[in-house]
């Protein structure tokens, strides 16, 4: 009998142990940033016009971008407030890997 509760913590230890699958960088960005910031990562011509939304592929940006910058503006929303924050969308996970994603050279379509 003792053998048994022995297996069984054995297995719930084992099970706890082990962590999430990892989250897909482009699937969260493809499902939460491209109605704004375009499926490449240029936004829409009304959405610079109307919000004043930044081309995640200029070079100036990509000059300068890195996982803890996009992962504070996915965090705490813009300055002007166009974009909000996804601290109450996206977990802590997809947040970070998002943020990955975006600042990675993945992110850019590749040249023709």
């Amino acid at each position: 009998m003792q053998i048994g509760c022995v297996k069984w913590l054995l297995l719930v230890l084992v099970a706890g142990c082990q962590t999430a699958p990892p989250v897909d960088g482009a699937a969260v960005y493809g499902k939460y940033c491209t109605p704004c910031h375009g499926p490449t990562g240029k936004p829409p011509e009304q959405m610079v016009r109307t919000l004043n939304v930044r081309d995640l592929t200029s070079p100036e940006l990509r000059a300068r971008v890195t996982a803890p910058l996009v992962e504070a503006q996915v965090r705490a929303g813009s300055p002007n407030k166009l974009m909000p924050s996804f601290v109450e969308v996206l977990d802590d996970a997809q947040i970070k890997s998002v943020a990955a994603y975006v600042a990675s050279p993945a992110f850019l379509p590749a040249p023709p």
